[in-house]
C-alpha cells in the first residue's frame, strides 16, 4: 500500500446516465488538497454545494447508497467511491451537474481507466490510515449475513455470497492487495435476479438502466411475452436467456456477481473519511450492512482518536522536568506547589503530573472522613501547569510572573482521592499575543477526565510597572 497521500494530476470527465434517475450526468474528478478526502459537489444546483464523503451522511441504502447534506442528495455512490479508493486516491473532488454518477457499465471500470491515464500526483503527506485494532463484526440474523473486521497490515477483502439460487450458486472473491483492483475487481458488473428488475420497474426506478449495464440473472422459467416486455422496456432489438443469463450476457468472470460485490464493498468503506489497514470478511454482504459495519468502525475509531489524547503515565514515563526544575520556573513554593513532574513540553502544549497523596496538608479540613481534593485545587493545578507551558516561551522564565486571568467551561466529572496520579494536559488554544494565552485544559486520573476548563493566562515581567 502506498504510505504517503495522492490526489489526482488534472480533472478527469465523465458522461453518461444515472442507473435510477435516468438523468445525463457530466461528472468530473479534480484534484484536492491534502486531508480533505472525497468530496461531492452539485454544480447544477444554486451555490454548488457540497456533500462530504462520510457514513453520517448516508440517508438510503436500498438500492446503492445515497448520502445527502442539507437537503443536498448524491445517489449511488459506490462504483465512484470504489474507482477512486481502489487506485489508492485519497483526496478527490467530484463534481456533478446532476444527483447520480453515470451509470456507465455498471461496474467501476471507466472510472479506473480514466483515472490511471490521467495519472496521480504525490502529496507528499503521509497516509492517515485507520488500522483496525481488534475484532469488530456486524451480523444481520434475519438475512444471514455477517461481517468481520480483523487487523492486518494491508487492506484485504473477501466476499462469500450464496442466494440459494441454481443459476448464481455459492461464490466467493478476495482481494488479497489494494493494488489487485484494477485489474480484478473493477470491471465487474453490477447483478440483480430477475424478480428483483420487475420490482424497480415498478417502483419507477432504473429509469437510466440498460441490459449492458448489469447482469441480470434469470432463476425461474418466463414465457415469450414477458420476454417480449422486457425487451420494450429496455428498447433492446432482441432479447433471449442463455444459462440462466438474460439477453446472452457473457460474464468477465466466472464470479463476477462476487467480485461486484467485493466491489461495492470497497466503495461502501470508503465512508469511514480514511483509508483501512485490515481483513474484512463478509458473508452475504448488501449496502445496509456495508454501511452497518462502517457505523461501527466508526465508532472504534473516535474512541481510539480519544484515546491517543489521553497522556499516557507511568513510573516510567520520562521526566522533563523535575520538581526542582519546576520551582526555578514557576514562584510557587511548598505547601502551594501543585505539580510534581513536567512529562511533555512543546510550544504549544504541556503534560504535568500530581501524585495525590493520603498526607496533603488540605485533606485534614476537606472532607476529613472522606477525603476529596478539593475542585479549586484541581484547577490551580492546572493553572500551574499551564504557567509551565507560558513562561517557557521566553527565554528567561524567572524574570516574569505568571498570573491566572480567567476561567471558563470548567466541569468537573470524577473526583480526586489519596492515592491518586493527577495527569493534566494543556493545550494553546491559539498563539500567545502581548503575554496573553488561552489554554484548553484537561485533567486525567487512571484515562478517566475528571475536570476540564479553559484557562487564560498572562505572563508580566517582573520589574514592569
Amino acid at each position: 500500500m502506498l504510505t504517503q497521500q495522492q490526489t489526482i494530476k488534472s480533472p478527469v470527465t465523465i458522461s453518461g446516465t444515472g442507473l435510477h434517475t435516468g438523468q445525463k450526468t457530466t461528472m468530473k474528478f479534480l484534484p484536492a488538497p491534502p486531508h480533505s478526502g472525497f468530496k461531492f459537489q452539485r454544480i447544477d444546483l444554486p451555490d454548488s454545494p457540497i456533500v462530504e464523503v462520510e457514513v453520517e451522511h448516508v440517508v438510503d441504502v436500498s438500492r446503492g447508497t445515497t448520502i445527502e447534506k442539507n437537503g443536498v442528495r448524491i445517489n449511488t455512490v459506490e462504483h465512484t467511491l470504489a474507482a477512486l479508493v481502489g487506485l489508492q486516491v485519497d483526496n478527490a473532488l467530484i463534481q456533478l451537474d446532476g444527483a447520480e454518477p453515470p451509470i456507465m457499465d455498471g461496474s467501476s471500470k471507466i472510472f479506473t481507466e480514466a483515472l490511471l491515464k490521467n495519472g496521480f500526483d504525490n502529496q507528499q503527506v503521509e497516509r492517515n490510515f485507520f488500522s483496525i485494532p481488534e475484532k469488530i463484526s456486524y451480523e444481520d440474523e434475519k438475512r444471514g449475513v455477517e461481517i468481520t473486521g480483523v487487523p492486518h497490515d494491508d487492506y484485504r477483502l473477501k466476499v462469500m455470497v450464496d442466494y440459494n439460487s441454481t443459476v448464481l450458486g455459492t461464490q466467493h472473491a478476495l482481494l488479497a492487495h489494494i493494488n489487485q483492483f484494477s485489474d480484478e475487481i473493477a470491471g465487474c458488473r453490477t447483478f440483480c435476479f430477475l424478480h428483483e428488475l420487475q420490482s424497480l420497474v415498478k417502483q419507477n426506478l432504473i429509469k437510466g438502466g440498460d441490459l449492458e449495464s448489469a447482469i441480470v440473472i434469470v432463476d425461474r422459467l418466463i414465457d415469450k411475452e414477458e420476454l417480449e416486455t422486457l425487451r420494450k422496456f429496455f428498447n433492446a432489438p432482441h432479447i433471449d436467456v442463455k444459462e440462466g443469463i438474460l439477453n446472452n450476457v457473457e460474464l468477465r468472470y466466472r464470479n463476477e456477481p462476487a467480485r461486484h460485490k467485493l466491489l461495492d464493498m470497497v466503495g461502501d468503506l470508503a465512508l469511514l473519511g480514511r483509508p483501512i489497514k485490515g481483513q474484512i470478511i463478509a458473508l452475504r454482504p448488501g449496502h445496509e450492512a456495508n454501511i452497518g459495519f462502517v457505523k461501527k468502525m466508526k465508532e472504534l475509531m473516535k474512541r481510539e482518536e480519544k484515546n491517543k489524547t489521553i497522556p499516557k503515565y507511568d513510573h516510567t514515563t520520562v521526566t522533563v522536568l523535575d520538581s526542582v526544575q519546576i520551582e526555578n520556573i514557576l514562584p510557587h513554593r511548598y505547601p502551594f506547589v501543585l505539580i510534581d513532574r513536567i512529562t511533555h513540553l512543546s510550544k504549544e502544549s504541556v503534560t504535568g503530573i500530581k501524585n495525590v497523596t493520603k498526607n496533603e496538608y488540605f485533606f485534614m479540613g476537606h472532607f476529613p472522613g472522606n477525603p476529596v481534593m478539593p475542585g479549586v485545587l484541581i484547577v490551580e493545578a492546572m493553572a500551574q501547569t499551564g504557567g509551565v507551558l507560558v513562561l517557557s516561551s521566553v527565554p528567561d522564565p524567572q524574570n516574569y510572573w505568571a498570573y491566572f486571568l480567567a476561567i471558563e467551561n470548567c466541569r468537573f466529572k470524577k473526583m480526586v482521592k489519596p492515592g491518586d496520579t493527577l495527569v493534566i494536559k494543556m493545550d494553546l488554544m491559539g498563539p500567545i499575543r502581548r503575554g496573553i494565552a488561552k489554554m484548553h485544559a484537561l485533567a486525567y486520573v487512571n484515562d478517566k477526565l475528571t475536570c476540564e476548563a479553559v484557562l487564560t493566562a498572562q505572563i508580566v515581567r517582573k520589574d514592569s510597572k
